[in-house]
């Protein structure tokens, strides 16, 4: 017999609705989000701190630019916009769990851990990735 508390949906066990505005975002929009925060940052770190590729002579983004822009961008807008513009474009802001303001450790701690890949491919029933599950925050739909 199915037991009647198991969560019956992500969010479930955190109050949140199944679908629809503020359920907990799917895996699919997340990594669209992630596609464009991480295309942003690369252009940006093309366009700005390009170096010449000693093999093939090709003009290459700097790649430790080109994280430091992706990290500032996460910890600039997070706590500013409720996410970071791929999130905002993907109809997504990062709420902390219990509601208010995410602060700015917050956002500090989860894009640490955003680097480590791990946590990130690792999630719960509430599909909370271990990098928000240590933050204590949640991605939503808008």
């Amino acid at each position: 017999m199915p037991d009647a508390k198991a969560p019956t949906h992500p969010g479930a066990r955190l109050g949140l609705p199944a679908s629809g505005p503020n359920s907990v975002a799917r895996f699919g929009r997340r990594l669209a989000a992630l596609a464009i925060d991480v295309a942003t940052a690369a252009l940006i770190g093309y366009a700005f701190f390009h170096s010449t590729d000693p093999v093939t002579g090709v003009l290459v983004a700097d790649p430790w630019a080109t994280n430091i822009v992706f990290a500032a961008v996460q910890i600039l807008f997070i706590p500013t916009i409720g996410g970071s513009p791929g999130h905002r474009i993907m109809g997504l802001r990062l709420a902390r769990l219990g509601g208010g303001w995410v602060g700015v450790w917050r956002p500090v701690v989860r894009t640490a851990l955003l680097f480590l890949i791990i946590p990130v491919l690792v999630w719960d029933a509430d599909h909370r990735g271990l990098h928000d599950k240590a933050a204590g925050t949640v991605l939503l739909r808008v």
